[in-house]
């Protein structure tokens, strides 16, 4: 990776480790879609009061932030952005399972899962 992008990774305002991006190429690769990219985002509701989301989109949406590893890309949009600003997006896989996980430094609470959250 260039000075520039080492750079220019750090600047987002979230983060994308090396597990995460191995395993989104994993997935692009077995769907065949090199256009596919992990979108992550913020919904209300779960047992703290915001739950993250994992879906794969084709597109970059306006105001989306775009965030490139490994050669494949992370997606956030502006509004569930502003919830995950200083966040770092992970994998991990062990005896509850494989997910996506958000290290997110301003949830205040988290539930018992770690799929939801309050700030």
């Amino acid at each position: 990776m260039s000075e520039q992008a080492v750079t220019e990774q750090a600047a987002f305002p979230i983060q994308f480790t090396d597990a995460a991006a191995s395993r989104v190429k994993e997935l692009v690769a077995e769907e065949e879609n090199p256009a596919l990219m992990l979108r992550v985002y913020v919904t209300g509701g779960g047992c703290s009061g915001f739950s993250y989301g994992f879906t794969f989109d084709e597109k970059v949406n306006e105001g989306d932030t775009l965030v490139e590893k490994q050669g494949v890309s992370m997606v956030v949009d502006s509004m569930s952005l502003q919830y995950l600003v200083g966040g770092i997006v992970d994998f991990t896989s062990g005896l509850e399972g494989s997910r996506f996980l958000v290290n997110n430094p301003n949830a205040s609470t988290t539930c018992g899962c770690g799929s939801s959250f309050s700030i």
